[in-house]
């Protein structure tokens, strides 16, 4: 292992190797090579991509003693020495997070004593699962100075091949699960970790650390971070979208929030209000069709939850009444059936003969039953059927 290109020198872009051997596995083939600098997936760091002679590796993978470079090509022709170059776009962001993983873990530890449980390299974000219940903003604020300075220092990232006997002479953040090609990642004085993935050089290529979010998880708090290149897409980002709602605002970006947050008030506030009308109307709508003992009427556009309030309301003005109630919604139906409190009749009668008629699905209770379905009857018909269930 202490031989692999990828470890060697992590910021080898390029390198010659020759062919051991190809295969087919599935729907994909693959090249093995005496030597590789393409990275494996493997120790939370996703595999690197990239190109053999012209040919496109799509997947690295460690299958037993053999380093798969996976292709949807056909590599069966393929031999001899071969030119192996690495998408190194996608090499180095991974170099940026996986080192900036370590310099957070250790910046948590070294100022909380709050070990991280695992970590994920996404495409677009970090996480790290740490082992408490809770953080607060000033303790976040701290650790990411903390770990901003670190890559400023531009320290030193060394890697060291140890055996299991020389492990005590280093102050290990974590215990080392390997028996064997055991592989050291340092920062000198700060962080010392068993790691078999790539880093840069030095800190200073992290670029800068961010944390964006937290959550938790259980008993556990997860924290969603990025580093170098990241930062700055998601800089662009966000800078866009303020300048967006900036603009729709009408106010200078550094107004924006508080002018939004007016906006929302606002708004808020009218749609209260918007509701407390739709109630009166419907409730005037309801005194009309409560008059009658079987109050029917079919709408256009109505939600159910307007249908099911209405039917609230001509129940309580008419305790003795069955309301039957349908909205043609495009290319739907939908319904509802209430009985006020001096009825006994169950409503889901109603649901039960009328359902198969639109293909429908619904629920409800003895008292109160809604459902939709097809467009297959018009809702006149449709009325005419729930109608037919009461009388009969």
């Amino acid at each position: 292992m202490k031989k692999l290109l990828y470890y060697v020198d992590a910021m080898q872009k390029e390198f010659t190797a020759n062919v051991v051997k190809t295969g087919k596995e599935a729907d994909r083939s693959y090249i093995v090579l005496d030597n590789t600098a393409f990275y494996p997936t493997g120790g939370g760091q996703p595999h690197d991509t990239g190109w053999i002679n012209t040919i496109e590796i799509i997947d690295v993978e460690k299958v037993e003693d053999e380093i798969r470079h996976y292709s949807h090509e056909d590599v069966e022709n393929i031999s001899g020495e071969i030119t192996g170059k690495l998408n190194w776009t996608r090499r180095f962001d991974h170099m940026q997070q996986h080192a900036g993983q370590h310099i957070l873990t250790a910046a948590f530890v070294e100022l909380l004593n709050i070990p991280t449980v695992s970590f994920h390299l996404g495409t677009d974000l970090v996480t790290i699962d740490l082992d408490v219940a809770d953080v607060t903003e000033e303790q976040l604020q701290a650790v990411e100075n903390r770990a901003n300075d670190i890559i400023l220092e531009n320290r030193t990232i060394e890697t060291k091949w140890v055996t299991k006997d020389e492990l005590a002479q280093f102050n290990l953040r974590k215990d080392v699960k390997v028996e064997e090609d055991i592989r050291l990642v340092i920062i000198p004085d700060f962080d010392y970790n068993g790691c078999g993935g790539t880093h840069p050089t030095s800190t200073g290529q992290v670029g800068l650390l961010k944390i964006l979010a937290t959550e938790k998880i259980k008993q556990q708090i997860r924290i969603h971070f990025i580093c170098g290149n990241r930062v700055r897409k998601q800089l662009a980002m966000r800078k866009q979208v303020l300048t967006d709602v900036a603009r729709q605002l009408s106010v200078p970006e550094e107004n924006a929030a508080e002018a939004l947050r007016k906006f929302a008030q606002t708004a808020k506030a009218t749609e209260k209000s918007l509701a407390e009308l739709q109630d009166e109307l419907l409730i005037f709508e309801a005194k009309e069709l409560a008059k009658q003992s079987i109050p029917i009427a079919y709408f256009t556009n109505r939600s159910i939850q307007q249908l099911q309030k209405l039917a609230r309301f001509i129940t309580q003005e008419n305790p003795a009444a069955i309301a039957l109630l349908v909205a043609d919604n495009g290319e739907k139906l939908q319904f509802v059936a209430a009985r006020g409190s001096e009825q006994t009749q169950s409503m889901k009668a109603i649901s039960t003969a009328v359902l198969p008629l639109i293909n429908g699905k619904g629920g409800g209770n003895d008292a109160l039953v809604q459902g939709g379905g097809e467009k297959v009857v018009s809702a006149e018909q449709l009325l005419r059927s729930m109608e037919k269930v009461i009388s009969s």
